[in-house]
């Protein structure tokens, strides 16, 4: 898929994608820096695009000790490492649909950074095209990245955020799986039913499993499916304060990218502690059907 197909989803900001074709066409010009970012860690040393760096979600893009992100220093570190000015175009990639390259996105877009993309289809659609891997990992010059310091408000949403938003019946969307919704499994079916004391949902959220939002290869639908499953089907108003979540973030950093830049909506905050948080909070309210 080319540019112009993007641009002519009727997206927002189409501006947001790029496809395999540009990342092709780009991925040696010094603006721009290529991140692949994976739940499987060791699938770039596997093979990744040319020119591409690795972001390790767990290492890179979190404190150590706390859970929490990076401060603003050690976001400027690597940024820096990265070879990142604030003027670089910085394009996400990964497996997963891209769950964790809008992860990334979302992360660097706290600290502030204008010029961030996401390459449409992932690391899967770039070896199902039959493009080069490599192992090579490339060596970069290192920059002096400075950042304004990390701003969470606008796009990040913490537990008395939600306690808040509910008790005015805010708009939420849980984007886990069906059984997870229900109560019925506390993680992804086929993954290890850990990390919360109980199942459901936050009350009053509607849930639309984030890969509702993708086509079997990954792409993201176009704006008209993805009105006709938030809006029509969910019943979602699209002007109203929106908070997402899953059970760590990445999988509603994805919806985040979803509602904020390919449908347009103005407030959309990712509840990040999402449901290995509230699943384990002492006397929040909780659903099941």
């Amino acid at each position: 898929m080319g540019t112009e197909t993007i641009a002519a989803r009727g997206y927002d900001q189409p501006e947001m994608l790029v496809s395999t074709d540009w990342v092709a066409e780009h991925k040696d010009d010094p603006n721009v820096v290529l991140l692949e970012s994976n739940e499987d860690i060791l699938l770039y040393d596997l093979g990744h695009i040319p020119g591409a760096l690795k972001i390790d979600w767990h290492d890179d893009l979190n404190d150590a000790l706390r859970r929490d992100y990076i401060n603003t220093a050690d976001f400027e570190a690597l940024a820096s490492r990265l070879g990142i000015t604030p003027e670089s175009t910085v394009v996400f990639y990964g497996d997963k649909n891209n769950w964790w390259a809008t992860y990334a996105l979302w992360v660097f877009r706290l600290f502030g950074h204008e010029d961030l993309r996401v390459m449409d289809g992932g690391r899967q659609k770039w070896i199902d095209e039959g493009r080069e891997l490599t192992r090579e990992v490339p060596t970069v010059e290192a920059t002096d990245y400075r950042a304004n310091g990390r701003n969470d408000e606008p796009i990040r949403a913490f537990r008395q955020d939600v306690l808040d938003h509910i008790g005015q019946q805010g708009q939420l969307v849980d984007v886990r799986s069906p059984q997870e919704y229900s109560g019925e499994k506390l993680h992804m079916p086929d993954y290890p039913q850990e990390g919360a004391m109980r199942g459901g949902h936050i009350p009053g959220a509607r849930n639309v499993p984030w890969s509702r939002a993708v086509n079997e290869d990954g792409t993201f639908k176009d704006a008209p499916a993805l009105r006709e499953i938030y809006e029509t089907e969910q019943s979602l108003d699209p002007t109203a304060p929106t908070i997402a979540y899953c059970r760590i973030g990445e999988r509603s950093s994805h919806t985040w990218f979803v509602l904020t830049y390919l449908l347009g909506y103005p407030e959309v905050r990712n509840y990040d502690g999402s449901w290995t948080e509230w699943g384990n909070l002492v006397g929040v309210p909780i659903e099941r059907p």
